[in-house]
C-alpha cells in the first residue's frame, strides 16, 4: 500500500504539560484509524497539527505529493452570513468544485445528510445542522485522505449509522478521533491511543484492541515488576563501600541508573470515581397525564400519558429537532405543557445533566464555582468532603481547581458539569446528551455508574453503545407528537425495526402490479461470458468469505502482533475485493 502520510518524532507541549513526545507513525492507503485516549492527552491537538492548523513543538508532518485532505473539525469554521448552499461551496476544496454537476451532486449530499432548507443562512443552523453542511463539503472534495475530529458529535442516530455506512465501504483513507465505540468498531481497521507521552498501534478494529491494550497493561506490569525487583539487588551493591565496587565495569552502574529511571514509570490509570450513591427515592416518581406540547404547527407530543416506575432506566431517541430536549424539561417543570399535567412524586430530586452546558458562571475559578453551590458535600448521607476534596474525585487538581471556567476543555466542562449534578446526591438523573466531550474510559465509568445508581433514569443520548449499556426500554419519538415505548436496548429497537422494514417491503413487493413489458423492453439476459463470470463468482465470494472469516480469527485469538501486522494489509485487500465482487454479483444477478 502507498504511503499517505508521514508523521515523524512529532512532540507538543504547553508550558509545563507534555501531551506527546517523539511519536512517529504512518497512515497507509485504505487505512482507516481511529485515535483514543483520555481527555487533555492530545488527540485533538494532534489532528490540528497533522492538518496544519497548528504548529508541533519539534518533529515533521510529511504528506505524499498530490495527497489531498479534508480536514472536519469538533466546531466546523462556517462563515455565519452565507446560505447552507454557499457555505457548502465555499468549503469544498479542490478541482471537483468545478465539475459540470457539482451543484447537483451538492444537493443530494445535503439531503442525504438530512439539511433540507438550502437558503438557509449558516447563522441560524443549529449546531448537529452546520456540521451537516460541513460533512457534505469535505465528502464532496472527494479527498484521499479524510482527517475527523468527532465526527458524530450533536449528529442523531439516523446520521451516525448513514456516515458510518458511507464511511465503511467507501475506500477511502481515515485518520478520525472520536469516543463512539460502535463507531470505531464497525469503521476502523486500526487504533493509536495516545497514553504516558507515547503512541501504542493496535491492527485491527476497537473490540480487538481493548484486549490487546489489556495484555499491553498486564505485560508492563510484569516488566515493571522485574526491573524492581532487579533494581532492589542493583541497589544493595550500589549501597557498599566504595573500595567495594572498586574495578567493577563502569557499565554496571549506568545499567543501574538506567534501571532506576525505568522504575519511575506509573501505571496507575487516574479515573473519574463516582462514589455518590441516590438519596431515598418513594414508590411515587412521575405520573404523565394528557400532556401535549406544541410550538406552532410542530407538535413535541400529544396526549401524552404514562406512569414511571422505581428504578426505571430510560433511554429517549429521535431526530434531531423532534423534542427530546423539551421532554425532559417539561417534566422538570422549566417548560409548561399546553394541556395535561406532570404529577411528580415528594421524595424526587431531579440532578439535571443539560445539554447546554455548564450551569456555571464562565468568569468564575473552578473552586468558587462549586463553594458557592456548597461548602460542605455531604454523599451518602454521611460523607463528609470539602469542594476541593470532592473536586479531587472528578480529577481536578489542586491546581486545575484555579483555573476559570471560560479557559476549561471540553472534557473539564463536562466532567465539571457531572460533579455539580452529582454533589447535591440526586435520586432522579436526567442526562441530555452528556457523551459529547467524555472521553471512552470516563464513558465506562460513567455505565458502570448508571447501572448500579439506585434510582431513576433518563438518558437523552445518540451514542448507541452508552444506551444499550444502561437502558432498559426506550421512548422513539417519531415527530407529530408520537411517542413509542419499545422494551429493549436501542440494539434490539434497530434489529425490529429492520425486521419491519424488511417485512414492508416483501408485502410491497408481493402486492405490486406486474405490468408486462414488449420484449423490447424486457432486460437483456446473460450473455455467454456473464454467465461464465455470474458462476465463476458464486465460488470467488465464498473463497473470499472463507479466507476473512480465517482472518477475522487469526486477530481474534491472541496471536503475536508480527503476524497479525504482517496479514492486516491482507485482510483489507480481501475486503475491498469481497466488496467489489458481490457488488458485481448483484449486477449479474438483475440479468439472471
Amino acid at each position: 500500500m502507498a504511503s499517505f502520510l508521514q508523521i515523524e518524532n512529532l512532540t507538543k507541549s504547553y508550558g509545563e504539560r507534555m501531551l506527546f513526545a517523539d511519536v512517529t507513525f504512518g497512515v497507509n492507503e485504505g487505512d482507516k484509524i481511529g485515535i483514543v485516549a483520555k481527555n487533555g492527552t492530545g488527540k485533538s491537538t494532534l489532528l490540528s497539527i497533522i492538518a496544519g492548523r497548528e504548529a508541533p513543538d519539534s518533529g515533521k508532518v510529511t504528506f505524499a505529493d498530490g495527497i489531498r485532505t479534508g480536514y472536519l473539525e469538533q466546531t466546523p469554521r462556517l462563515d455565519p452570513s452565507l446560505c447552507v448552499t454557499d457555505a457548502c461551496r465555499e468549503c469544498a476544496t479542490g478541482a471537483d468544485r468545478q465539475a459540470w454537476d457539482f451543484d447537483d451532486r451538492m444537493r443530494q449530499m445535503l439531503f442525504q445528510l438530512g439539511v433540507t432548507d438550502l437558503n438557509a443562512t449558516v447563522g441560524t443552523l443549529s449546531g448537529g445542522q452546520a456540521k451537516r453542511v460541513a460533512i457534505a463539503a469535505m465528502l464532496l472534495s472527494e479527498p484521499d485522505l479524510l482527517i475527523l475530529d468527532e465526527p458524530t458529535n450533536h449528529l442523531d442516530i439516523e446520521l451516525i449509522e448513514w456516515l458510518e455506512k458511507y464511511l465503511s465501504r467507501q475506500r477511502i483513507t481515515l485518520l478520525m478521533v472520536t469516543h463512539d465505540r460502535y463507531f470505531l468498531d464497525r469503521v476502523c481497521n486500526k487504533v493509536i491511543e495516545i497514553d504516558m507521552e507515547r503512541i501504542f498501534t493496535y491492527q485491527g478494529n476497537y473490540d480487538l484492541y481493548l484486549r490487546r491494550r489489556a495484555e499491553r497493561i498486564e505485560a508492563m506490569g510484569a516488566e515493571l515488576a522485574r526491573v524492581k525487583n532487579t533494581l532492589r539487588k542493583e541497589q544493595e551493591w550500589m549501597n557498599r563501600q566504595p573500595q567495594a565496587r572498586a574495578g567493577k565495569a563502569k557499565f554496571r552502574i549506568d545499567a543501574f541508573h538506567d534501571l532506576k529511571e525505568r522504575s519511575r514509570v506509573n501505571l496507575t490509570e487516574r479515573n473519574v470515581s463516582l462514589e455518590v450513591k441516590a438519596g431515598y427515592i418513594g414508590s411515587k416518581i412521575f405520573e404523565a397525564r394528557g400532556v401535549s406540547k406544541s410550538y406552532g404547527d410542530k407538535k413535541i407530543l400529544d396526549g401524552f400519558t404514562y406512569t414511571f416506575s422505581r428504578y426505571e432506566k430510560l433511554g429517549i431517541i429521535g431526530p434531531n429537532g423532534v423534542g427530546k430536549s423539551t421532554f425532559i424539561k417539561m417534566l422538570q417543570g422549566l417548560v409548561q405543557p399546553d394541556k395535561g399535567e406532570w404529577d411528580v412524586g415528594t421524595t424526587v430530586r431531579f440532578g439535571y445533566y443539560s445539554q447546554e452546558g455548564i450551569p456555571l458562571d464562565a468568569d468564575k475559578k473552578v473552586i468558587d464555582a462549586i463553594t458557592e453551590i456548597a461548602e460542605d458535600v455531604v454523599v451518602n448521607g454521611d460523607r463528609h468532603y470539602t469542594p476541593m476534596q470532592f473536586l479531587t474525585h472528578f480529577l481536578f487538581s489542586p491546581a486545575d481547581q484555579q483555573k476559570y471556567i471560560s479557559t476549561l476543555s471540553g472534557g473539564e466542562r463536562s466532567r465539571l458539569h457531572l460533579a455539580a449534578v452529582l454533589m447535591r446526591s440526586p435520586n432522579f438523573l436526567i442526562l441530555d446528551e452528556p457523551t459529547n466531550d467524555l472521553d471512552i474510559v470516563t464513558l465506562g465509568i460513567l455505565e458502570e455508574y448508571l447501572r448500579e445508581f439506585a434510582g431513576c433514569v433518563i438518558v437523552v443520548s445518540h451514542d448507541r453503545f452508552f444506551l444499550d449499556s444502561i437502558v432498559d426500554h426506550l421512548f422513539v419519538l417519531e415527530g407529530n407528537g408520537s411517542v413509542k415505548d419499545f422494551p429493549g436496548t436501542y440494539s434490539e429497537y434497530r434489529q425490529w425495526r429492520d425486521e419491519q422494514e424488511r417485512q414492508k417491503r416483501i408485502t410491497a413487493e408481493a402486492t405490486a402490479p406486474r405490468p408486462t413489458k414488449p420484449r423490447s423492453e424486457r432486460p437483456t439476459r446473460l450473455t455467454y461470458a456473464e454467465r461464465r463470470e455470474y458462476e465463476g463468482l458464486t465460488a470467488e465470494i465464498d473463497s473470499l468469505t472463507a479466507e476473512k472469516a480465517a482472518l477475522e480469527a487469526l486477530f481474534a485469538s491472541g496471536a503475536p502482533a508480527d503476524e497479525i501486522a504482517s496479514k492486516s494489509e491482507r485482510y483489507s485487500e480481501v475486503s475491498a475485493l469481497l466488496d467489489e465482487k458481490e457488488l458485481r454479483w448483484l449486477e449479474l444477478d438483475e440479468k439472471a
